[in-house]
């Protein structure tokens, strides 16, 4: 039964959840309330509990001997506390502050080839060792529904393993009303630039404190620290017959307050304010075939849709069929070293180690440490993301060239009570040999569209069919940025899209952009990942106008 005090303080969370539901609705970030779980927040004693390392140390200890005795051929437990602080203004109005203060354990037992998994807010010994116990226990239930055991592949251990994000300020020590003022006069500047009504502006932050051990022997204790400030500012034409919005200007980083200073909010925020001013000025896109020269802050969403998604190994096998669904590069053994992905100046990076990247980490909920492995390579598909329990589905392909049967390190869990399963990692196009910058592309451009800024989109379930839009658009005419150009999306065929690219930037146009939430599993999980590229150009690709009515 649910106490009145508990009662009252699981619906104030869940109010500012559907407050923050019906602000966003509608724009860009309608999807993020999602994330806005309404929750107890954590007992003062559990919290006490997970601050002592040693104490930590011997939960999990208790953990796997629990699971151990019970049965389990290999058990693993993470002990975790993940803190997240959201601010949310509409021009001098704060509209919403959501806190969210979650820490327990979950355990994952193996049994006879199944999994059983288990959580509990309880951080004392007894508590995780009956969390094992019962996570031994579904493994055992789950058995009659097993098809074939699986395949645990070895890792190597890590004793003592300790890794920290790549911030320096944690965002967690700057008061709300700090953020706040921050946000309301960035608003402030933003309604500076003509025809500008409309703003939103927010923070989303997020502290992911890990620990993690298994029966192998590996332990590692891991702190991560993600930051997205954000703003939406809308232009309204003089007759009101026109809005046009800015958005999505600062892409979402595994940094801290620094990041958020960087930035500069207040001092650009004109700036952005007019560019969405600029937006009712431009010209309706003609409908036909275009080169396209595409900024990193619009090709990461299409690096993330038509290539993270599609190489998931478990989408691809159809496991993911039901919710997220499938993938048109399948069946593996058809696809590998066979489908030309694109030109041979495609290169196409798996990571968790890019400094600042969303799903960068030392170790994943595996406990292995991930490598750095190329998805494409030169134009060709060369691999899929894997786990331990996935990459010896793929044997057959690392054997035969003469690669090491080893997961990549993309187990992910979103939370101590969500079971870890394939998450992506940073996904990320690779700068090409030559020096080129933006400039260069849109020099040896004759007729195309620049476009800058990632926008709405649709895909289908395997990622075949797609269309993106962005947020900036600019006609090029012989070699030359000519004027502003609306109401543009461009139509993909992943494989036709991707062949086309003709031109890629270099080392020095290189930047990150990424996804601060990514949706997968049931019950649903939410991840960040970061995709990286430098601008490049497509050839004639078919462009539609958004704007047309029928």
């Amino acid at each position: 039964m649910t106490s009145r005090r508990d009662f009252l303080r699981q619906g104030g969370t869940a109010l500012g959840a559907s407050m923050g539901a019906s602000l966003l609705a509608g724009s860009a970030l309608a999807g993020i309330p999602r994330l806005l779980a309404a929750a107890p927040a954590p007992d003062p004693a559990a919290l006490e509990a997970f601050t002592d390392i040693a104490n930590v140390r011997e939960l999990m200890n208790a953990a796997l001997n629990a699971a151990k005795m019970a049965g389990a051929t290999y058990a693993d437990v993470r002990c975790s506390r993940q803190r997240q602080n959201f601010v949310f203004t509409r021009e001098q109005q704060i509209q919403q502050v959501v806190d969210t203060d979650t820490v327990g354990i979950g355990v994952r037992a193996l049994v006879d080839g199944t999994w059983g998994f288990a959580a509990t807010r309880l951080l004392t010994t007894d508590g995780a060792a009956a969390a094992a116990r019962e996570a031994v226990a579904i493994a055992k239930a789950s058995r009659v529904a097993r098809a074939n055991p699986i395949e645990w592949l070895p890792a190597p251990v890590v004793a003592n393993g300790v890794w920290k994000g790549a911030y320096t300020q944690d965002p967690f020590d700057i008061p709300v009303e700090q953020k706040a003022e921050l946000l309301l006069k960035a608003n402030a500047n933003a309604l500076k630039a003509k025809n500008v009504k409309y703003i939103f502006s927010g923070f989303f932050f997020v502290k992911d404190e890990r620990n993690y051990a298994n029966t192998d022997g590996t332990v590692t204790k891991q702190d991560v620290v993600r930051t997205w400030p954000t703003m939406q500012i809308t232009a309204v034409s003089a007759d009101f017959t026109d809005f046009q919005n800015r958005s999505n200007m600062v892409a979402p980083m595994a940094r801290g307050w620094e990041y958020v200073l960087q930035n500069d909010l207040v001092g650009n925020a004109q700036k952005w304010g007019e560019e969405a001013a600029a937006k009712l000025t431009g010209k309706p896109v003609e409908v036909g075939r275009y080169d396209l020269v595409l900024d990193p802050m619009n090709l990461w969403l299409t690096i993330h849709e038509s290539i993270g998604h599609p190489t998931e190994l478990d989408r691809a096998m159809g496991y993911e069929a039901n919710f997220a669904g499938t993938s048109f590069i399948a069946p593996p053994d058809k696809m590998l070293g066979t489908l030309k992905y694109g030109p041979s100046i495609m290169n196409v990076q798996g990571d968790r180690s890019q400094e600042g990247g969303l799903s960068t980490i030392g170790w994943d909920d595996d406990g292995v440490k991930p490598d750095e492995f190329l998805i494409v390579k030169n134009g060709m598909f060369n691999d899929y993301q894997t786990t331990r329990e996935q990459a010896p589905w793929l044997r057959w392909w690392y054997e035969k060239n003469k690669r090491p049967v080893r997961s990549h390190g993309c187990a992910y869990a979103q939370g101590w009570d969500n079971v870890q399963f394939q998450r992506m990692p940073n996904v990320s196009l690779m700068p090409g040999e030559k020096d080129l910058m933006m400039d260069d592309l849109i020099a040896a451009t004759d007729r195309g569209i620049l476009i800058q800024g990632d926008g709405s989109f649709s895909i289908d379930q395997q990622r075949y069919n797609a269309q993106f839009g962005g947020q900036l658009y600019h006609e090029i005419k012989g070699g030359k940025v000519v004027g502003v150009l609306k109401d543009v999306a461009y139509q993909i065929r992943t494989p036709d899209f991707w062949n086309s690219m003709d031109m890629i930037g270099g080392k020095r146009s290189y930047q990150l952009g990424g996804s601060f939430f990514d949706g997968k599993g049931q019950p649903s999980q939410v991840n960040a990942v970061s995709h990286g590229s430098p601008p490049a150009r497509f050839r004639n690709v078919n462009v539609i106008n958004t704007g047309r009515k029928g």
